[in-house]
């Protein structure tokens, strides 16, 4: 049987951490950003942990569980 292979895309877009959550970044940072607050641009900056259901799809794309 072949090595699984990684969804590409998936591993541009998510990073693992050492304890093994998957990160995600935020959504609406990308333009229209003129009447949002700084501190809301600010907090798109951080990343957040993924939910415990697409994880599980996520992981399997990238080979981690």
């Amino acid at each position: 049987m072949p090595k699984m292979k990684t969804h590409r895309g998936t591993a541009k877009r998510f990073r693992v951490t050492g304890s093994g959550k998957i990160m995600r970044a935020k959504a609406f940072k990308s333009h229209i950003l003129t009447k949002k607050s700084q501190k809301r641009k600010r907090n798109f900056r951080n990343e957040t942990e993924l939910s415990k259901a697409d994880a599980k799809v996520v992981g399997r794309n990238l080979g981690i569980r």
